[in-house]
Parts: structure tokens; sequence; C-alpha cells
């Protein structure tokens, strides 16, 4: 259970009906790897940590130089010599006190990869070399771990999500850093922001992207950037998504331990349609995706089954996925179609809709939502 003052900071995300008290709580369970603590770590990691993530291991051996300083946000003028890994600790007890950042000053190599990366659900890999970039991704290959992955050009980025052993549910094909970059002495050449230069706020674009891909992975919600590639153009302020080939010779899928299961938010089903409630047939089932809150200010009718909308979009089993008995729909009779209903109508007509895609029969949803208390007009 959350704390009172961690509840209160992260209130803005959970209302969101993908994040919810369920999604909070993946979020804290989570374990991310964050590789490199300079400019794309610097937004990665307080993003990260103000979202509540649980765990962060950060990994840099370097320290902090002025030059770093018109992107790398994490340090300052007063901590100039002093390790990036502390950058990392003070920015998280500074906007999320319940966020624990295991440092580790060192590089990383094949040597010691998989033992720090192998606790994560979520690798980032914000380095600025293809030495390390390769390393991480020998490393998250051999584990099945995804990698959402960030490189930098002068006013340019790219942002995108590698993964050798998507979930099979997810219906995402495997793509690997190899698949785009070959392990080459051409593409160790590539210059990086050393060489080349680079715009912060371009930094801060990108870095934010990062952190955005890795809540989506870890609550298994959205379109994961895995088989595109996000290019931002900071000079002419554009973006532009380009395709990814799949490994033609990639692992097995396997989930990832801990991990829920991405829903590619392809092709959208027919809206359903909006059910008036003198319309509603006898053998519906009234689905109550509201907040646990306001299903007990104002309960549903008689037999109404309540499953917030943040755990609805979670769910990934039509009516013959065998679900665990505890599971608000395990006892409905999949003869019986649902209607999902809400305080206005937008969050049952999303439930509907993932509800038709998974198979199960939707009688519609309550249109305009549940009457509040003394109304007439159907809203609350």
């Amino acid at each position: 259970m959350s704390s009172e003052p961690s509840s209160a900071r992260t209130l803005r995300q959970r209302t969101l009906p993908q994040v919810g008290e369920s999604g909070q709580e993946l979020l804290a369970a989570a374990t991310v790897a964050v590789v490199g603590a300079g400019g794309l770590g610097s937004p990665v990691i307080q993003y990260l940590a103000a979202a509540g993530i649980g765990t962060l291991h950060v990994i840099d051996d370097d320290h902090v130089e002025l030059s770093n300083l018109n992107r790398q946000t994490l340090h300052g003028v007063d901590t100039l010599g002093r390790p990036k890994t502390e950058g990392a600790v003070a920015a998280a007890a500074r906007l999320s006190p319940e966020t624990t950042v295991v440092p580790h000053r060192l590089r990383l190599t094949d040597a010691n990869a998989a033992e720090l990366l192998g606790a994560a659900d979520v690798i980032v890999d914000g380095s600025d070399s293809f030495a390390t970039r390769f390393t991480v991704h020998r490393a998250a290959t051999a584990l099945g771990l995804p990698v959402v992955f960030g490189a930098l050009f002068q006013w340019n980025a790219q942002v995108t999500v590698f993964w050798s052993a998507p979930p099979a549910a997810s219906g995402l094909a495997p793509v690997v850093l190899t698949d785009v970059f070959p392990d080459t002495a051409a593409t160790h050449a590539s210059p990086g922001c050393a060489e080349a230069g680079v715009l912060g706020a371009v930094v801060g674009i990108a870095g934010s992207f990062l952190a955005l891909e890795t809540v989506k992975l870890v609550l298994g919600t959205g379109r994961p950037l895995l088989g595109r590639v996000l290019l931002v153009d900071g000079l002419a302020g554009t973006t532009t998504e380009v395709p990814l080939a799949p490994s033609p010779a990639s692992a097995p899928p396997a989930r990832a331990a801990g991990l829920p299961t991405a829903v590619p938010a392809g092709p959208r089903t027919a809206a359903p349609r909006p059910v008036a409630r003198g319309e509603v047939g006898p053998d519906a089932v009234w689905l109550d995706v509201r907040r646990p809150e306001e299903s007990r200010e104002r309960p549903g009718p008689a037999g109404t089954v309540r499953l917030p909308l943040d755990r609805l979009l979670r769910l990934e089993d039509g009516p013959g996925g065998g679900l665990p008995s505890g599971h608000p729909l395990a006892g409905v009779d999949p003869a019986r179609p649902l209607l999902p209903f809400c305080a206005a109508g937008p969050r049952s007509a999303a439930a509907a809709r993932h509800l038709e895609r998974l198979g199960w029969t939707v009688a519609g949803y309550l249109d305009g939502g549940l009457p509040g208390p003394g109304t007439g007009d159907g809203r609350a």
C-alpha cells in the first residue's frame, strides 16, 4: 500500500485509466536498470522516480565535468568532480523517497552485465558509445529483456525499443540492436556527442521519450516503439516514424519475469454502441469500470460486477482464457453480454472496445454513464 505522500504525489497519473491503483502498484514493484547517468539518463532517472518506479539500478563510472552541464540536468556546478551516480541518488530522493536507487560506479562490461542487468524488468540504454550499446545488447538478448534505446546527434535524436523475446500475446516481432546497427568497425567509429555536439533541449526530449516508453512497458499499456524508430529533428521541429525490420533469427517469445504484456494499439474495432438505460436487456451484466472510491460513493444496480478500467485494460484473456478464481469476471456466464458503465461514458466505451477485442460478448456501453443522485439527465 502506498504511503500518503506518495499517493498524493502520483494522484494525477493514477487518475489515468491506464494507470489507476493497480498500475501504480506495478510501477512500485518494477525494477529498471539505467545505463548512463548523463544526458539521456538525467530525464529518465528523474521522470521514472517521479512516476514511482520502485527500484532504479544506475550504472555509470564517470564524474561530472563542466562540459556536461548543458544537457545533464542531474548535475550542477556544485557537484563538479563528483560521481554521476551521486546525482541520481540525490534526484530520486528529492522526488520520490520511496524509490530505491542502487548506484553502480563502474563500467558495464560483458563480464558484469548479466549481474548488473539481470534483476531488471526493463533496461534503458542512455550510453554514448557503441561499445557499451553492444554490451547491453548481448546481455539483454541473453536475458530476454526489453531495451529502451536512445541515440543523439547534434539537433537530432532516435528513440526505439529493442526486444529479442517480446511476449507472444503482444503480437510484436523481435527487433534487436544488430538489426539496425551491425557490430562493425564503421559503426564503432560513429561520432558521439563529444565529437559532433548536441543541443541540451534535444537530449531532454529524447530522454523524456525513453522514460515514457519504459513506463508503458512496465504497465503493459499502449503501443511500444518496438519495430519502429522515432526520429526527432530539432531544427525542423518534426518527428518521423520509420519501421524497423524484425530479426530473422530471434529467440522464442517469452515474457520477462514480472512484466505485463503490452497490447499493441493497432486498428481499433468498430466503436461499440451506446445503450440508453431503458434499452438495457435483462440478461446484460452491468460492469462498473469506475475507480473504487466512485463505486463506493454511488453503487451500481444490484448484481453489478466491479472491474476498474485500469485493471480491465490489463486483461489479456477472452471468456475461455481460464481467469483465476478471484477475478471479477471469472464467475460471469460468457453467454451473457457485458455492459460497461462509468460516470459519463468515455471510460466505459474504452472498456467495451477492449473486451470486444478479446472476444467477450458486449452489449455496448451505458450511454451518458450512471445517473447521479437526484439528477435526471443521466450524467454525474
